[in-house]
């Protein structure tokens, strides 16, 4: 099995910024070509390419990109469904959420062998035409539209040709009619994209927390979303913010007109006036309670608690050795629904959960191979691998680059649910993104749908805003709080006389301390140094990321990662029939001393392996834990969100596929 996403992300990343993306796009659709033998890719994969491309260069914003990949997937899937006898079409002479797009089939007569280039030409004009549009706003160098216009003339295409007019059988005019559509339904659909996607009545309700600064001392709700204020913020593309500081992003994404969703599982909340859509409501995270101390603060406590403590797995030398191998971890069979079965899935002082492996590949016959290495190593890798970091695709966009992986494969045989005649790689490639498109397009409503309206707090405020008021576990010892952290011998306790962290004075004495990362003051150059883990006081804890970014600018509950992965895990087991990567299993490699971004590392070549695609999707949901992003409390409700929203988004888009709608 090939090491995929070195190559598939790798090479883009290792281009930007020294090449014109133009170059850039060539090189990607070469190499992504000679990867499997120079095999012709169909039109829709190129362009697919170059949406990842693009969106590599744009702003890190999830959602958008989200809704991007959807609506790119749609305009080239009513480009191929315009010449199917079968198929349905999505917008294209349909009516969608009160807009329609006229399609007078009858004045588009499709006659001769030349099927094959009509739609190439289609799809080209109609995916060229919407990321022009969409990707038209980025400023300078990073602007992709000249990659766009040599992209169009690698085709043989003319961009100056932008009639829309098809009656005389022109399949670019049809091309860029089905952008067209698509173009001003957008600009109606709840997204606010004629206003950048800016937040119509959303605002914090907490001031700016300043994480160079100790505590966290200006908060004034623990259990809302709570704003950053850097000295220099950098988001997950590596574009530079001159504020230092990035609002929320998508607070009011659950009103966005969705693909699969439905009105009877949506409720609508009101805040000042304004209808907040909640998708597959999870009711309220846990809540800490200041006065009464009711029993959902303990439930609050345990998960901010547990984030400290997972941060403390991530010292490559401190001796601990897993075997990450498909033999060993993944196979989760059951997720938690409650707090009780979560404290029985997340192992809190070792790490990870109940998955036990698979002794033997299924596809193969012969048992995994032991993939042993640093429990540190391990962390550390997943926590950057899944952090969609610097130069990104973002979540969504991750998931169609191991889509692009998946298709790639000699092994998988391109039969839709496995089964039937095998497609050919253009009909198999539109309905791929289509299916996959509408599933990451709802997480991204329904996950945030929920962030806006319950506006939950992130691990670094809640984790410094409990330990600035104190310890809540014993009334007769110092610095007692209802709404403080709970101690944990060896993990989180508190400074008392002789301690290294007491202070000239004693002036910290009483104050809490955590044994964890120690935080990006200890990194000065991560090409050379390792933080590494070990006591601090709490109200210097800082999540393992990068000191320009700390955590992402939208809320956390629920969990973005785990909503966009399991949704898009459940297509791709429907999609190829067979919950198992192709060959029994998917790798990505990580070279010593060199992948890590936040500090030096890893320590050792690394490799993670996965069996199935959800063993991938559950390793990404654990990341985001032991990256210091997410507690529990976000993680399992949105995987289980992502299977229903997964499972629906492609049971929707085969009926479209077999003409039922």
């Amino acid at each position: 099995m090939s090491l995929f996403l070195d190559k598939m992300m790798g090479l883009s990343r290792a281009f930007i910024g020294v090449v014109s993306l133009a170059i850039l796009f060539s090189a990607v659709a070469a190499a992504s070509e000679a990867s499997t033998g120079n095999e012709e890719r169909s039109v829709a994969r190129l362009w697919n390419e170059a949406l990842l491309t693009a969106i590599r260069t744009d702003y890190a914003r999830p959602t958008v990109h989200a809704r991007n990949l959807f609506h790119a997937s749609v305009v080239m899937y009513d480009a191929w469904a315009a010449y199917d006898d079968v198929a349905g079409t999505y917008l294209l002479g349909k009516t969608l959420d009160g807009f329609t797009c006229p399609f007078d089939s009858a004045s588009f007569p499709v006659t001769g062998n030349n099927k094959k280039e009509l739609r190439k030409k289609t799809i080209s004009y109609a995916a060229f035409r919407l990321l022009s549009h969409r990707f038209k706003r980025l400023p300078g160098i990073n602007n992709p539209q000249s990659a766009f216009d040599h992209f169009l003339s690698e085709f043989g295409y003319d961009a100056a040709f932008t009639s829309t007019d098809y009656s005389n059988g022109s399949a670019a005019a049809l091309g860029n009619y089905i952008a067209d559509c698509m173009i001003r339904f957008g600009l109606q659909d709840g997204a606010n994209e004629k206003y950048a996607y800016v937040p119509q009545a959303y605002r914090p309700v907490n001031p700016y927390l300043a994480p160079r600064f100790p505590g966290n001392p200006g908060l004034k709700d623990p259990n809302r979303w709570q704003p950053l204020a850097l000295n220099k913020y950098i988001d997950q593309s590596g574009h530079e913010f001159p504020s230092g500081a990035a609002e929320f992003i998508g607070p009011e994404w659950g009103g966005v007109t969705p693909f699969a969703l439905k009105k009877k599982d949506a409720k609508i909340f009101k805040r000042k006036g304004f209808d907040y859509w909640v998708y597959h409501d999870p009711g309220a995270p846990p809540l800490l309670d200041l006065n009464a101390g009711a029993a959902s603060s303990d439930e609050y406590k345990w998960n901010f608690s547990l984030v400290s403590i997972w941060a403390s797995h991530l010292d490559p030398g401190d001796g601990v050795m897993w075997d990450i191998s498909p033999g060993a971890m993944g196979n989760v069979q059951d997720l938690p629904t409650s707090y009780d079965e979560a404290k029985e899935f997340y192992n809190v002082k070792r790490g990870g959960d109940p998955g036990k492996g698979r002794p033997v590949n299924p596809r193969t016959g012969q048992a995994y191979k032991p993939n042993i290495v640093p429990r540190g190593d391990y962390g550390r890798v997943l926590a950057e691998f899944w952090a969609d970091g610097p130069d990104s695709e973002t979540p969504p966009g991750h998931w169609f680059v191991i889509l692009n992986y998946v298709n790639d494969q000699p092994e998988l045989v391109k039969k839709f649910r496995g089964k039937g005649p095998q497609l050919d790689k253009l009909e198999w490639d539109v309905k791929a993104y289509f299916a996959l498109g509408g599933a990451v397009h709802d997480a991204a409503i329904s996950a945030w749908g929920i962030k806006g309206w319950y506006d939950y707090i992130r691990p670094i405020s809640a984790i410094r805003s409990m330990a600035d008021r104190g310890q809540s576990s014993a009334p007769d010892q110092p610095n007692y709080s209802l709404g403080g952290i709970p101690l944990q011998p060896g993990l989180i306790e508190l400074v008392t006389e002789g301690d290294p962290l007491v202070g000239a004075n004693n002036e910290n004495l009483n104050k809490v301390k955590l044994y964890t990362w120690r935080g990006p003051s200890w990194v000065k150059d991560p090409k050379d140094d390792v933080a590494g883990v070990g006591w601090i006081l709490a109200e210097n804890w800082w999540p393992y990321q990068r000191p320009s970014f700390v955590t992402p600018p939208f809320a956390g509950y629920v969990s973005g990662h785990s909503t966009y992965s399991r949704a898009a895990a459940e297509v791709l087991t429907k999609l190829t029939g067979d919950p198992f990567f192709p060959g029994g299993m998917g790798e990505f490699f990580a070279k010593k001393d060199e992948f890590l971004v936040f500090e030096k590392g890893p320590s050792v070549d690394l490799v993670l392996q996965w069996a199935t695609y959800r063993d991938a999707s559950d390793q990404c949901s654990l990341s985001r834990i032991w990256g210091g992003i997410h507690p529990p409390a976000d993680d399992y409700p949105g995987r289980l969100i992502g299977i229903k929203v997964g499972n629906d988004a492609f049971d929707l888009a085969e009926q479209y596929f077999s003409g039922h709608l």
